[in-house]
């Protein structure tokens, strides 16, 4: 059984923003749900708006029941998780406020503090924290990511941190890390030796990691031009999934055993510049299309949007890293929006069959593949091959799933969001799913690499269609190397 946290105050920085409203307090509320929030754990929304304590509370009940699953939703556990809530009326720019909030925070409890804010607010916040004394040990800090836009700017953000909090204070949160799929890497790695024995280049041909998204910028063009897809998406999530599957055995499962093998492996990258980025890199701008039949505007007709912009919303990257175990496996990464199907997976590829005893029936074997499903389907997929059940002396073959699927299996079990799980750990004081700030600015070193050599190169992205898998270079991309994406 789960244990349960000890008594905190979780202060929610932000609470009636979008994040706050889409994912953390319903993720609150499931952990209440699940007895996962001691009977003392209060929560404490502060926002500029100057509500009173019932107007905040009602909009916060609006917001479970618009957010919570109706199966999910029981009027005496939401009456519960009511009174646990507290609201703060702040202005983060004015240090004085900060007053107000000591004076609602029980000094017997461990404060934590979500900042569900720009990350240029995270310096204020928290030298208000420090002013009235709460940054101290044993609180914790929890920044959402992502931090800066280069590394010049996550190392001004992070040192601003470091000024008030320990780095054993800070959560630096990534969503990804908390999905089950993700996770389960781990366990699929290093539980069963099937695939610890065979995670390396004698045995796998390739690695695809597809991080697919239906919707377009959903109204933050003005957030989104400044950021792009190679920002938004690789610098943290896809790194991070990219580290988790190349990481060597920690020796221990602990926070710091496992970000040492992650940094690693960041380390290990193989830079991409202007000597080779024409080469290993492919970037797309959706124009108008189609996408679940429904007719969507091109990236630059979009509201707000500014006609010259040659922002990405396209990537693909063949990565190398440069290890033992890794020499010779390529890595291809690819997100982007406007794709047919919201899809976030990795494909394993393994080597072919170097001898083939069935070819008067099938003239090649297809390689044995391993697919992890991270979203909508979490889950994990085997494929390989069998003989397709007649008479008859010839042998006839079909590839064939063995499929774990998640909701199926463990049907009994509700997965969880990534958010509740994150949240649980920073209540438990568990750092390893968290990401140190050593990774962060290494991830940034081999992505501002890349975007200078797009910048010097001075070529737009390439156009591709809303609903298509990206722009042509991205076929290409593995074409070249006599492969093709995983479809």
């Amino acid at each position: 059984m789960t244990e349960r946290p000890k008594n905190c105050d979780f202060v929610l920085f932000g609470v009636l923003g979008d994040l706050s409203r889409r994912k953390l307090l319903p993720a609150l509320y499931q952990l209440d749900k699940s007895g996962l929030l001691s009977s003392g754990t209060r929560i404490i929304g502060t926002a500029r708006n100057d509500l009173t304590a019932s107007e905040a509370l009602e909009r916060v009940e609006k917001t479970l029941r618009e957010f919570v699953a109706k199966g999910d939703l029981d009027d005496n556990l939401l009456d519960r998780f009511c009174k646990r809530f507290h609201y703060v009326p702040m202005d983060f720019s004015e240090l004085s406020s900060y007053a107000s909030l000591k004076e609602t925070l029980q000094a017997e409890q461990t404060a934590i503090f979500y900042l569900a804010t720009p990350p240029s607010m995270y310096a204020t916040i928290c030298s208000g924290l420090e002013q009235q004394g709460l940054a101290k040990q044993p609180a914790r800090v929890i920044l959402e990511k992502p931090i800066g836009h280069n590394l010049g700017s996550s190392q001004e953000i992070n040192q601003a941190v470091a000024r008030y909090f320990d780095e054993n204070q800070v959560y630096r949160i990534d969503h990804y890390l908390g999905k089950e799929t993700v996770l389960n890497l781990l366990a699929l790695r290093f539980a069963n030796a099937l695939f610890s024995s065979n995670w390396d280049n004698n045995a796998i041909d390739h690695i695809q990691i597809t991080a697919a998204e239906q919707v377009g910028v959903e109204g933050r063009w003005g957030y989104y031009d400044d950021a792009g897809q190679l920002r938004d998406m690789v610098q943290n999530h896809l790194l991070q999934v990219l580290s988790l599957i190349a990481m060597e055995p920690p020796s221990r499962l602990d926070a710091e055993s496992i970000r040492e093998e992650k940094l690693k492996v960041l380390k290990a990258l193989r830079p991409i510049d202007e000597s080779n980025c024409q080469e290993v890199t492919v970037r797309g701008q959706y124009q108008a299309g189609f996408v679940a039949d429904q007719r969507v505007p091109g990236y630059l007709d979009e509201d707000g949007a500014r006609n010259n912009s040659q922002t990405e919303t396209f990537v693909g990257l063949k990565v190398n890293i440069d290890n033992w175990r890794w020499s010779g496996v390529p890595f291809y990464l690819r997100t982007g929006k406007r794709m047919p199907e919201k899809r976030s997976e990795v494909v394993i590829t393994f080597k072919k069959q170097l001898h083939n005893i069935f070819n008067d029936t099938t003239t090649e074997l297809p390689p044995n593949k391993l697919v992890i499903r991270l979203q909508p389907d979490e889950g994990v997929e085997v494929q390989i091959l069998n003989k397709i059940p007649g008479l008859g002396e010839r042998m006839h073959l079909k590839a064939t799933n063995l499929d774990l699927s998640f909701n199926e299996t463990f049907e009994k079990k509700r997965i969880a969001d990534a958010y509740e799980r994150l949240l649980l750990e920073a209540m438990q004081g568990n750092q390893y799913l968290f990401v140190h700030r050593d990774e962060v600015e290494y991830a940034w070193r081999w992505i501002d690499s890349i975007v200078a050599a797009w910048d010097n190169n001075e070529q737009p992205p390439k156009a591709y269609q809303a609903g298509t898998w990206g722009p042509v270079g991205s076929v290409s991309l593995l074409a070249q190397d006599g492969r093709q994406w995983d479809e």
